[in-house]
């Protein structure tokens, strides 16, 4: 094997200290990790907790609003709703303005899982932006520059 077909070990170290993405990633996981667990009593994970409260407007949102918002394509939109549809906390209807749209619609199950949901989050939530040196606002819009 060649010289130049290889990668140092500093190099793999320095993408580990430096690399945005995978700082990111691990980030995420951990705090769904820790959202997930808080949320496991009521039967919800974190990723349908966020679906859900998505959901939660005074009309129902179109599927590619939903997608738009969460960063997701369509088909991975529709496979994660498959389980809060069969769980009855979500409804799929065709759009009365496009009859080839969907809207997505909270169910009144839906609406009180949700409501029991968000005392949780706002509780691990605080003690998640307590933890922050540097505060969660600057955070956010970082983050949120980067979509």
């Amino acid at each position: 094997m060649s010289k130049t077909n290889v990668v140092s070990f500093e190099t793999t170290l320095h993408v580990r200290d430096h690399c945005l993405c995978l700082h990111v990633q691990r980030a995420a996981r951990a705090l769904s990790r820790r959202f997930d667990e808080a949320l496991k009593p009521i039967g919800l994970t974190n990723g349908q907790f966020s679906m859900m409260m998505s959901l939660n407007r005074p009309e129902p949102p179109t599927m590619g609003a939903v997608a738009e918002l969460l960063v997701m394509d369509r088909t991975t939109l529709t496979a994660k709703l498959k389980p809060l549809q069969r769980e009855g906390l979500v409804t799929v209807s065709i759009d009365p303005d496009d009859r080839r749209g969907r809207r997505l619609c909270l169910t009144a199950k839906g609406r009180r899982a949700l409501a029991k949901a968000v005392p949780i989050w706002r509780k691990v939530h605080a003690e998640i932006e307590g933890g922050l040196k540097q505060g969660s606002d600057r955070l956010r819009v970082d983050l949120n520059n980067l979509i």
